[in-house]
């Protein structure tokens, strides 16, 4: 029965193939999901350069997305004041893997808009590789941005009824799974988020009034270290959000990742 599934599987994956062939979600090409030249010119964030508070590219040093100065964070033993990044981004630490522009844009619209479910891993990669190379650097506490051996846990920002009603699936579900896999960590689903406005109509400000007291915890993350993933980060509302719920539930930590940042 094995052998038999397999071969039907293969037979419909052929006519599939041949009804809808693939094309490269970057440029339109034929033959394959994403061709060499899309992916050789793909926007990287170097994570040597990348602000270790929000991820925004070229954040280091200065941050002009989430105001982090690293001369502050030395001198006050990267306790920054009340009003300061730390206040607006809860998460320990954020790693994203590319500005959201060109080809890593159509890839999460591809996805979530136009079902192309064969993203999902692309994606999971993608985000595990920033991960990796985030490893090697400090976040503002002083340990390793991410670090897989005090990650208890990866979840995800999870979709909300309407948005999971009209696709018929949770793409960042599809997305935390496959990055479990590659990452060697358990899934966690312990986030649930009641219906707000769309966040892709609103403005920077809107998009955190419109999250406010929408995510509650379903499972218990007591003393866990997370590791939290999201497809885009704009503002940081939805994921700050998210985290504030875990900690507020009891997690010990939240590191932060995502696949696509909007800066700017």
């Amino acid at each position: 029965m094995r052998t038999l599934r397999t071969a039907l599987a293969g037979i419909g994956s052929t006519y599939a193939e041949l009804l809808w062939p693939t094309r490269c979600i970057g440029c339109d090409l034929p033959d394959q999901l994403l061709c060499d030249e899309c992916r050789a010119t793909l926007p990287w964030i170097a994570q040597r350069w990348a602000c270790p508070v929000c991820g925004a590219p070229f954040g280091w040093l200065t941050c002009t997305e989430c105001g982090r100065s690293r001369q502050r964070d030395q001198a006050t033993g990267a306790v920054p004041p009340q009003d300061g990044p730390r206040e607006r981004w809860p998460m320990r630490s954020v790693v994203c893997s590319m500005s959201y522009r060109g080809t890593p844009a159509a890839i999460v619209t591809g996805l979530k808009d136009a079902h192309e479910l064969r993203l999902a891993p692309l994606m999971a990669a993608a985000i595990a590789t920033s991960l990796d190379e985030a490893s090697a650097w400090d976040a503002s506490d002083g340990l390793p941005r991410f670090d897989p051996s005090r990650t208890d846990a990866l979840c995800f920002v999870p979709a909300t009824a309407a948005a999971f009603a009209r696709r018929g699936f949770d793409h960042m579900e599809l997305v935390a799974r496959e990055l479990c896999g590659q990452l060697g960590l358990a899934l966690h689903d312990a986030l649930v988020r009641r219906q707000g406005r769309d966040q892709r109509v609103l403005g920077r400000k809107e998009r955190a009034r419109n999250v406010w007291g929408t995510v509650s915890v379903a499972r218990d993350v007591s003393g866990l270290n997370l590791l939290l993933v999201d497809d885009v980060i704009t503002t940081g509302a939805s994921l700050g959000a998210c985290t504030q719920a875990l900690l507020d539930a009891g997690a010990a930590s939240v590191t932060a990742c995502a696949f696509a940042r909007v800066t700017g």
